[in-house]
This record gives C-alpha cells, structure tokens and sequence, in this order.
C-alpha cells in the first residue's frame, strides 16, 4: 500500500461544472471531492492488493477488528477475543447491533463464509491466511461466537485481523448463481462498512453514500454524507478542483508545486505526516547486470538521497528494508545510504561486469512527476560512472504484470510500500519471502532460503523481545544482499479543504481514509 499507482490519461469527468459536487457548510447533504492517482481495480474484499482498492475496502467494508493511530489492534465487528493457551485457537465474540447495510444483522456465520470465501478464492490478502487457517477449523460456535483455527504459531495474527473485512453471506447467495459469489461482489458493496457502493464508472470515479445505521455510529461531528472519489493523475486537473472549490482532499501523490499551489488557495489547508511507508527502487536480482551484488552497490551509491528528499519528493531516511516507525524492531546500527559516485565507481569495477557497457531498464509509474524526476536524476547520476539506464514509464496495471517473472521484471523500479497490516512481518514477509516472488512488492527476487527461514522463524516466536531481534538480524541481512535502493521514509502530505476535520495517520495502508473518522466543520476557516 504500494500502493501507487495507475497513470490516467486525462479525466473522465462524468459531472460538469454544473453538476460537481461543491461542498457548503449550509447544505444539508456533505458532499466532497476525493482525488486518486490509480483506478479501483476491484471492490471485492477477497481480491484487494493496492493503496485504492484498500481505500474502497475500509469504507466499504468493516473486519473483525481495526486498526488505532497508534498501530494498536482495536475491536471493530468483534468487540472481544479471547486466545487460547497453545496460540492456535482464536474466539471472536462479535457486538450486538452491527448489521450489513441491508439491514440485516452480522453474524458469526457470515465470518466463516467470508474466509472460506478469501481462502478458496486465494487471491488479494489470502497470502495471509491460506497456509494459516485451516477452514474444518473454522465455527461458528453461535450466532455470535466464531472460533478460528490455525495450522500453527502465526504471532503477528491479531494484527493481520482487519483484513478479514466480513461479507455479508445471505446477501451474496441470493443475488449470485456463482460458489463465491464473485461476479455480484465485484460490482457491489455486501458489507457492515460506513458507506455503500452508488455509482462506479471505471477508469473515472467512485462514488460511496452513507450507511445512516452504521454501527460504529457518526457521533464525530457532522459527517461525510458522500464521496465521490475522481481518478486522475493530472495535476492541473488536480488544482482546477481546488480552484473552483471542489476538492475536499487530493491524493498523496501529487508533485511539490502542486501542494504549494493548493495550500497557498483561500479555504485550503495541508495535512503533513510522517509514517511507515517505505520508497524504494526495486533490484532484480535475478537478471543481468542487477544479479551482481556490486552493481546493486553501485546504484545505490549514485543515488543521490538528500536531493530527492528534500528538493524531489519529502522524506526522512532510510537506513534499510523497514521504517523507524516500528521502533522496538528497528535495527538502528545500520549505515546511513551514502551518496558518493567514487565509492559507486568502485564498486562497478569489482562486479563481474566490469569493462562492459551496462545498460539498465528502470522502470516507473507513468505521469507522476515526482517519478520521473527520480527517473532522470538516477540516468543522469549513473552516466557518470558509465551505466546507461533505459528509463521506462509504466502504468501500474504493466508494471505488476511485468513483475510475475523475473526476466519480465525491470532491473531497477521505483515502488512505495506500506504495511498492509500494522506489524513489521508486513515489511518482510510481504517483499523479501520467496512466497512473494512474482507479485510488485517483491521485484527483488530475493528468494534468500536463510531470509526465508528469519521471516519464519519470527512467525512464530511469541516472546516479544526475541521476535524483535530476529526483526534486527533480518533487517542486517538484507542490507548486506542490497536488493533494493533505500530512498526515503514517505513524509505523507494531502491537500484538503478547511472543512475537513479529524485526520489521523493509520499504520496500515489507506486505513487513513477511513471517511467515518473524518467530519465536516467550516466554522474555523
């Protein structure tokens, strides 16, 4: 959660002027204006892999439980839990009053149906659950008791809990001839989320209304009554909105200037957060010259990290695979990337490609500014030590396919990543485990048996202190094999209007745009 993201030709508006949705403290309907870089590949729950497919989710959809600013593991569908002594088995009790925004009410059945569901489907967040649970172990004790059974240890489980995001089974059946109910699902929203599904024209917008009953209720102010969420990675588009009123929040992906423009505009505001995103460029280590470690050396020694982060795109550093965010599993002794094209010089003469003319492929997401200007800096840095990059923008929708093999995927990448549940096994099982090979998280090739054997090794270690120190050796290892260009830390920014009250970073991708947390107050413009 990379997240990021699809380059969209131009904007498909389907509203005009006269028709956008203009938000006014005097309407008794909120209405904004949500800009997104990357289209909404699905809405199904069991198939989500990206920033905006997981945006659609957590709006909506709700799982078992979420996920607090603070990275904490809080109740949501379920309202307790118990654990039992040998870790294997998980009880969730679910509240009384949540239903599914037909009405109807969530209960423990719908949970068995919803991970039967993810793991016969075996796609999107499955990965976590597929070799973990185990489905005869799945029960619905009764209509408000559900028991989970695991294979073995998984220690990071109750963090990876919000992903279980609760289909609402009866629904599903009654309007699908299908197992799974696939083809409904991905056209409509079955949930007990904060807001339902109105309108989707693909490639263009989103548009989500408010479940008036939600169970979670809307007693933080006066709440968003419908997002219409606008595809388009056009950053003058972007400012237009905001021009003329229409923007209630921008992506965080638009370029410096853009930022400035639109806070500099009467009735806007910037919303500036650290957080646990990582950018990275991705080394195939799998194909020429990117599978000598000395060329990977070289590449990240040409890099030039404090132009990028403080003149390209903000960010603080990044010293290896995993953000200081998880502080208690941060290794904090690793060496500081260095820019120095001596050193990078150096190392290009002990590769075994020394003396050759090397060409690289570096791929990025088409129409991000930001990225291309990555791209050019790097070209440009690299001529110096005599490596040609072949730059290569990509949409997104190209560039995870390019990554199911390692002879399609590019040398180099440029790719974001946040944990998609809040635990530091996010950062290390989702991009450097040989189970991840062939998806855009892990262009690396790693497939490291003795990685493999850490990640594994701290799934299943439940003393806190211990896992932590396998997290430090992992976080060693891989930067000794230097699989990837550690660029920054994402210093997250939106553009918002005034109005928009309540945001707090979340620790899990896109868990931030959760629209329930948010309210609508103009009264301090």
């Amino acid at each position: 959660m990379t997240r990021k993201m699809l380059a969209v030709a131009g904007l498909a508006l389907a509203a005009s002027a006269s028709t956008a949705l203009v938000p006014a403290a005097a309407q008794d309907k909120v209405s904004i204006v949500v800009n997104a870089t990357q289209v909404f590949g699905t809405i199904d729950p069991a198939r989500i892999n990206d920033y905006t497919e997981y945006m659609a989710a957590v709006n909506l959809y709700d799982g078992l439980t979420t996920v607090a600013g603070d990275g904490s593991i809080v109740p949501q569908l379920a309202e307790s839990w118990t654990v039992s002594d040998d870790n294997l088995t998980y009880t969730f009790k679910l509240k009384d009053g949540a239903t599914f925004q037909d009405g109807s009410p969530v209960e423990a059945s719908d949970v068995v149906y919803t991970l039967k569901r993810l793991l016969a489907i075996n796609e999107g967040p499955s990965y976590l659950f597929s070799k973990l649970i185990d489905p005869d172990k799945l029960k619905a004790v009764d209509s408000k008791t559900v028991e989970i059974g695991l294979t073995k240890v998984y220690a990071p489980f109750l963090t990876t809990t919000p992903l279980i995001l609760v289909v609402n089974e009866d629904e599903a059946k009654a309007n699908s001839d299908e197992e799974w109910a696939s083809d409904y699902i991905a056209s409509h929203s079955v949930g007990a989320g904060p807001y339902a599904l109105e309108d989707w024209k693909r490639g263009s917008q989103m548009v989500v209304e408010r479940y008036a009953d939600y169970h979670g209720g809307w007693d933080r102010g006066t709440p968003i009554d419908e997002i219409r969420f606008v595809i388009t990675n056009d950053e003058a588009t972007v400012k237009a909105l905001a021009t003329k009123g229409e923007l209630g929040m921008s992506s965080d992906s638009q370029a410096n200037e853009t930022y400035e423009a639109i806070g500099a505009m009467d009735g806007y505001k910037l919303i500036e957060t650290p957080t646990a995103t990582a950018f990275y460029i991705k080394m195939n280590t799998k194909l020429p010259p990117t599978d000598d470690i000395h060329v990977r050396r070289a590449i990240a020694y040409a890099t030039d990290y404090a132009t990028i982060r403080e003149a390209i795109y903000p960010g603080s550093e990044l010293s290896g695979p995993m953000a200081s965010a998880f502080a208690d599993a941060y290794a904090g002794d690793l060496p500081t990337p260095e820019y120095n094209l001596e050193k990078a010089r150096e190392e290009l003469a002990k590769s075994k490609y020394a003396g050759q003319d090397i060409t690289l492929t570096h791929s990025y997401v088409a129409g991000l500014s930001f990225e291309e200007d990555i791209a050019l800096l790097m070209q440009a840095n690299l001529e110096q030590i005599g490596v040609t990059l072949d730059v290569r923008p990509e949409p997104w929708n190209r560039i995870t396919e390019l990554a199911a093999k390692p002879e399609t995927t590019p040398n180099t990448t440029q790719v974001f990543n946040g944990p998609s549940y809040p635990s530091p096994d996010s950062v290390f099982y989702v991009q450097y485990d040989s189970a991840a090979s062939g998806t855009w998280a892990s262009m690396e090739w790693l497939q490291d048996p003795e990685v493999d054997a850490l990640i594994e090794d701290a799934r299943t270690t439940t003393e806190v202190d211990k896992q932590n120190d396998i997290y430090k050796e992992l976080q060693r290892k891989i930067v000794a094999q230097q699989p990837d260009v550690f660029m920054l830390v994402e210093n997250r920014r939106y553009a918002a209007s005034n109005c928009l009250q309540g945001y707090e970073f979340v620790p899990m991708m896109s868990w931030d745009t959760d629209f329930s947390r948010f309210s609508w107050d103009c009264s301090a413009e």
